[in-house]
């Protein structure tokens, strides 16, 4: 007889989130300023991808992910998650709560600190009004639209993996066919 246990609820721990998500624009920003001090922030064109360095390509992956690692696993750890599942989730919610703050510090001008990717999360409206008539420039917002997206989608990878490091549960899929599982009734 297999037994399940099924949580009718997840508890979801607010300030943990709150934490992880600060602790990644923490990591995000020194990784930024790092690249910087090293000069990995001359992305050149963005407007032809051959030209863009590959230390920078390195600084900016590397910091969209392992910034949201140390995010989700802050949340994770601070809540006290034991199995996977929760521990994951609170570290995507941690990943969820920074985005806005991306946005806000995009429109301030302050996201070029987090590394030359972020940059296309906003485009100002003159900018936006000028592509009409410049092909090139529209090619520029094209491409750090993209980058800004593959940054995004990098930080929610990192930050699943860091809630699922923090859980302590091993990384395989196969864990969970033979993991023992209890009822638990309510």
């Amino acid at each position: 007889m297999v037994n399940r246990e099924e949580l009718a609820v997840w508890p979801i721990v607010w300030s943990a989130m709150w934490i992880g998500a600060l602790s990644a624009l923490a990591v995000g920003l020194l990784i930024g300023l790092v690249g910087f001090a090293v000069g990995a922030h001359e992305a050149a064109q963005l407007a032809d991808w051959k030209k863009v360095r590959l230390l920078a390509v390195v600084f900016n992956v590397a910091g969209a992910f392992f910034a949201f690692v140390v995010g989700g696993w802050v949340a994770a750890r601070l809540a006290g998650f034991r199995r996977a599942e929760p521990a994951l989730l609170h570290g995507a919610m941690a990943w969820l709560l920074t985005v806005p703050f991306l946005l806000i510090l995009s429109a301030l001008g302050g996201a070029a600190r987090f590394g030359s990717w972020y940059g296309g999360i906003t485009v100002p409206y003159a900018v936006a009004a000028a592509m009409a008539q410049d092909p090139q420039l529209a090619l520029v917002i094209r491409n750090a639209s993209l980058a800004a997206v593959t940054a995004l989608l990098l930080g929610l990878v990192g930050a699943v993996i860091g809630g699922w490091l923090a859980s302590g549960e091993p990384m395989t899929l196969t864990h969970y066919r033979g993991r023992v599982r209890t009822v638990r009734s309510t």
